[in-house]
């Protein structure tokens, strides 16, 4: 599913866990509760999606946009999000990546 344009998607509770999501576009798109540990999702457009308790542990999110995106009670453990933009449009360094 790499490159795919899947904005505004209704995905609540999707089981994409090890899925390859690298560069896909789900702007806006509703992750709540989805299933994506460990998920490539290196490069994704995750702007303005909601991902509220969604199990993000293990994934590659690294250079993902994630600027406005909703992540209340996502688990983040092991989740890499080096040089990715985080929800207040900052971009995430190693050192300060928030958890």
């Amino acid at each position: 599913m790499a490159n795919a344009v899947l904005d505004a998607a209704t995905m609540t509770e999707a089981h994409l866990v090890h899925a390859d999501l690298r560069y896909v576009s789900l702007a806006g798109a509703d992750l709540s509760y989805a299933r994506l540990a460990g998920a490539d999702l290196k490069g994704a457009n995750l702007r303005s999606a909601d991902m509220t308790n969604t199990d993000l542990s293990g994934a590659d999110l690294s250079f993902a946009d994630l600027s406005g995106a909703r992540l209340g009670g996502a688990r983040l453990d092991r989740t890499i999000l080096e040089g990715a933009i985080w929800r207040d449009g900052r971009p995430c360094k190693l050192a300060d990546c928030p958890r």
